[in-house]
C-alpha cells in the first residue's frame, strides 16, 4: 500500500502524559449523527469540529471517531471498502486532518476505530477475490471453502451469522455457475478476512502507519477477539435451549494475541502514547485480561458493568470481578454505560429488567423515563469515581433515551436478517438536537435535508443549548462531575504502583460505598429508602438534591472525607 507521509508538527495532546490512557474520559463521536455541518441530512466532521468546544467544555480527554472509512453502509460503517480514506460525506482526509489538529489544539486526542475482522464487500480486495476464482492467491485473504454436498450446495460448516442467518453465502462464479462460499460473521456484505495469510497481515501493518502518520492517538479495536479462527472451520455445538451460540472456533483464540503484539509494537515506534482499545464480549474475566498484558492491547470495553442492572449486589460483583481480572496485568479498567450498539441506558433504567442482552433488547417493555434519567445520573458519578478510564456516548450527557424509531425509517441490518424480530440499534443513534424547539433541533440548518432517522418531537428540553442554560441539567451534571474527576488525584487512574486504588465502605445492603484514596467517597443509594451518608466535610458533586445528611433513592454523591 503506497501513501505519502504526513507527520504533523508536535502539539500539546500528543507530548502530555504517555499514560493519559489509564484514567481517560473518552467520548464516542458516531459520525453519522453527531452533528450535520453541510446540510444534508447526515453528520460530518465539519459538524463535529463546529460543536468541539461542546467537548472541551464537556471536559473528555479523547475523542473516539466511530468509523468515517468510505463504505456502502451495509453496517453503518463497519463495512469498510477503503482503510486509508474518510468518506466523502463525512468531508474527507483533509476535513480529518483539520479536526485531529483542532482536537489537539484543545488537549483533546483523537482515537479512530479499526475493522480488522472483516471488510465490505466493496473493498478492493474482496472484488479482486470474487474476479480470480478459486484456488487463486486472492481468495486466500478471505475465508473462500467449496460447500458440501454432491453439488456443494450446502454451506461449509453450521456456523451462525451474529446478525441471524448462515454465516456463509455462495457466489456465482465468473462461468455464471454456482460456485465457492464465503465466509461472513456478521452481514454477507462483510466478508471475514483470513489473518493466516501475511498479505492480510501486511496490509492492515501499513493502515495503522497510514493514521499514525497523520496524528491520530490511538485505535479503537472492533471484534477485537475475533480475528483467529480455526482453520478446520469445525461445526459449532449447538446452544442449549437459552443458551450462549459456541464460539470456539472463531472468538477469543490463542493465536490473535500474536497480532496484537505486533501491532503493539508498531504503536510504540511512534512513542509511549499511542493506544489500543479493544472491543470483545467475553464471558470469562480471566482470558479477557490476557488481551492487556502489557504488550498487547492498551485497555478494552468493560460489557459486564454496562450489562449489569441497576441492583446493588450484581453491580458490586462486576467491579470486584472486573478489579480483580485487570490487577495481574496491570491494566486499568474500563466503565461504560452505553455505546452505538446497545439501548441507551436512560431507558434500560427505567424498566423492570434494568439489565441489557443481545438477545433480548426488551423493545416495547414499559420505561419510566424520570427513574431511569434519575438512575443515569446516579450511575454517571459511580462510573466516573471508579479507578480506571470511563466512557460517554454522544447524547448521554444530553439524557437521551432510546428512541422507537418507525419501522419505515429503520436502517441498522439487524432488523432485516432478524425477520423483524429484533428492531436492532437505530434507536440509539438518532441524530443530537442542539438547539431550538422543533426537528432539526439544530443537528443541521432548519432548510436542509431530513435528518437521516427522525428525532422525537419532544426533544427541545434535551438540547444542548436548553441543557446549558439550566444548572440542574444532565449536561451540567457531566460537566461537574468531570471537571472534578480531573482535578481529584483521588480519581480516574489507579496508582501506578498496583492495587485498586478503592476500597469499600460498610454500608447498608442497598448501598454501593467506596473511597478512593485517600479521601474521597461515592457513595450510590440503589434501595427505597434514603441512607444515611458517612461523616464527610464536604460535597464535590452529588447527582440529586441530598436531604441533610441523607442520600435519597436512586441518588449517588462524591463526597470528601475527614481523614485522621
Amino acid at each position: 500500500m503506497a501513501h505519502t507521509l504526513h507527520l504533523p508538527a508536535q502539539d500539546p495532546a500528543s507530548s502530555a502524559d504517555p499514560a493519559w490512557w489509564r484514567g481517560a474520559a473518552i467520548y464516542q463521536v458516531y459520525p453519522r449523527s453527531f452533528a450535520d455541518g453541510d446540510g444534508d441530512g447526515i453528520g460530518d466532521l465539519a459538524g463535529v469540529l463546529r460543536e468541539i468546544d461542546h467537548l472541551a467544555a464537556l471536559g473528555v480527554d479523547a475523542l473516539w471517531m466511530s468509523p468515517w472509512y468510505p463504505s456502502p453502509l451495509a453496517d453503518g460503517g463497519y463495512d469498510v471498502s477503503d482503510y486509508t480514506d474518510v468518506a466523502p460525506v463525512y468531508g474527507g482526509l483533509d476535513q480529518a486532518k483539520r479536526l485531529v489538529e483542532a482536537a489537539h489544539a484543545r488537549g483533546i486526542r483523537v482515537i479512530i476505530d479499526i475493522v480488522p475482522n472483516h471488510c465490505s464487500s466493496e473493498h478492493a480486495w474482496f472484488r479482486a477475490a470474487l474476479a480470480a476464482g478459486p484456488g487463486t492467491p486472492e481468495r486466500e485473504m478471505f475465508w473462500f471453502r467449496p460447500g458440501r454436498g454432491a453439488d456443494g450446495s450446502l454451506p461449509p460448516n453450521n456456523w451462525r451469522s451474529r446478525f441471524g442467518g448462515p454465516a456463509w453465502t455462495r457466489v456465482t462464479e465468473a462461468d455464471g455457475e454456482p460456485g465457492e462460499w464465503y465466509l461472513h460473521l456478521y452481514s454477507a456484505e462483510q466478508p471475514d478476512l483470513n489473518w493466516e495469510h501475511p498479505r492480510v497481515r501486511a496490509e492492515f501493518d501499513d493502515v495503522l502507519r497510514f493514521w499514525f502518520d497523520r496524528g491520530v492517538d490511538g485505535f479503537r479495536v472492533d471484534v477485537a477477539d475475533g480475528l483467529v479462527k480455526d482453520p478446520d472451520l469445525p461445526d459449532a455445538r449447538e446452544p442449549e435451549e437459552g443458551g450462549a451460540p459456541d464460539e470456539r472456533a472463531f472468538s477469543d483464540r490463542d493465536g490473535v494475541h500474536e497480532i496484537y503484539r505486533r501491532w503493539r509494537a508498531i504503536a510504540e515506534s511512534y512513542g509511549p502514547d499511542r493506544v489500543f482499545v479493544g472491543e470483545m464480549w467475553l464471558p470469562d474475566p480471566e482470558r479477557f485480561a490476557r488481551y492487556l498484558r502489557p504488550d498487547e492491547l492498551h485497555s478494552a470495553f468493560n460489557f459486564d458493568f454496562l450489562s449489569c442492572p441497576w441492583e446493588p449486589a450484581a453491580l458490586r460483583g462486576v467491579i470486584d470481578r472486573t478489579l480483580a481480572a485487570h490487577a495481574p496485568v496491570g491494566a486499568p479498567a474500563t466503565w461504560v454505560l452505553s455505546n452505538h450498539d446497545v439501548t441507551r441506558h436512560v431507558t434500560r433504567y427505567g424498566r423492570a429488567d434494568t439489565g441489557f442482552s443481545f438477545a433480548d433488547r426488551q423493545y416495547g417493555a414499559p420505561s419510566d423515563p424520570e427513574l431511569g434519567t434519575r438512575r443515569a445520573r446516579a450511575a454517571a458519578l459511580l462510573a466516573m469515581a471508579l479507578p480506571g478510564g470511563v466512557y460517554v456516548y454522544q447524547g448521554e450527557e444530553l439524557g437521551l433515551g432510546e428512541v422507537d424509531v418507525p419501522e419505515e425509517w429503520i436502517d441498522d441490518p439487524v432488523f432485516a436478517r432478524s425477520g423483524g424480530a429484533d428492531r436492532g440499534r437505530d434507536g440509539c443513534r438518532v441524530p443530537l438536537p442542539w438547539s431550538g424547539e422543533r426537528a432539526p433541533f439544530g443537528f443541521g440548518p432548519e432548510d436542509g435535508a431530513r435528518p437521516w432517522l427522525p428525532q422525537p418531537d419532544g426533544w427541545a428540553a434535551h438540547t444542548a443549548r436548553a441543557q446549558a442554560a439550566d444548572p440542574a441539567s444532565m449536561l451540567n451534571l457531566y460537566r461537574r462531575a468531570l471537571t472534578v474527576r480531573r482535578a481529584e488525584p483521588a480519581l480516574g487512574s489507579p496508582p501506578a504502583g498496583g492495587g485498586s486504588g478503592m476500597r469499600w465502605l460498610e454500608s447498608g445492603p442497598e448501598v454501593l460505598a467506596f473511597v478512593r484514596k485517600p479521601d474521597v467517597a461515592c457513595v450510590v443509594n440503589l434501595g427505597s429508602e434514603a441512607a444515611e451518608l458517612p461523616a464527610h466535610v464536604e460535597v464535590l458533586v452529588a447527582s440529586g438534591p441530598l436531604e441533610g445528611d441523607r442520600l435519597p433513592p436512586d441518588t449517588a454523591v462524591w463526597l470528601r472525607l475527614l481523614v485522621r
